[in-house]
């Protein structure tokens, strides 16, 4: 797959596995994405969540994602460092179509939002039929 395709199948496949590390522990929580593209990879959370407090203290990250196909099982990691976005436009358009967000901002305001973006990410594909052959990269 090339960037262009890896980001389409992102997009069609949008619920993910993160792994963070917290100390010397790793954590893995199912996700979902809120867009990828050439502007990198979104996501949002809590501030007042361990996942806020891990991605502060070391923003450091895998993503994993597939297309749920056991007979023709795609999976997609990405790997790379997160950033905080702080922008109120882009939290207002992730709560105008996220709706079960809506009465969580109505009583605490906007500021809660923690939105990440991976930029310039590394994504390894694999697929059953690839099983054991070597990895391949692409940069996003």
């Amino acid at each position: 797959m090339n960037k262009s395709e890896l980001f389409e199948f992102l997009n069609a496949n949008p619920i993910f596995h993160l792994a963070t590390v917290e100390g010397n522990k790793p954590r893995v929580r199912g996700m979902m994405m809120y867009r990828a593209d050439e502007n990198g990879i979104l996501f949002h959370t809590g501030k007042g969540k361990d996942l806020h407090r891990q991605l502060s203290a070391n923003p450091q990250v895998e993503m994993c994602f597939n297309n749920g196909k056991f007979e023709d099982l795609i999976q997609i990691r990405v790997s790379g460092r997160v950033e905080l976005v702080e922008d109120l436009n882009l939290k207002k358009e992730i709560v105008e179509k996220r709706a079960f967000l809506k009465p969580w901002v109505e009583q605490m305001g906007y500021e809660p939002l923690a939105v990440y973006r991976m930029k310039n990410g590394v994504a390894a594909l694999w697929t059953m039929k690839t099983n054991f052959a070597p990895k391949e990269y692409v940069m996003l």
